[in-house]
């Protein structure tokens, strides 16, 4: 359980991060936060996932 959420958390602020290095304004920093706290959160759930199957079989 804690991949997808330290997913979420970083790839929020991994996105907030990269739009404001390219000059965003709120709205730009909130939608790059939003889609990289989904692609970091599925990433980690499919980390999950993995460790799931090949640990505990």
């Amino acid at each position: 359980m804690i991949f997808p959420l330290s997913g979420l958390f970083l790839g929020a602020l991994a996105g907030a991060f990269v739009a404001r290095k390219r000059g965003g304004k709120r709205a730009d920093i909130a939608q790059y936060a939003l889609v990289y706290a989904i692609i970091f959160g599925l990433a980690g759930l499919f980390l999950l996932i993995l460790v799931d199957r090949v640990f505990y079989v």
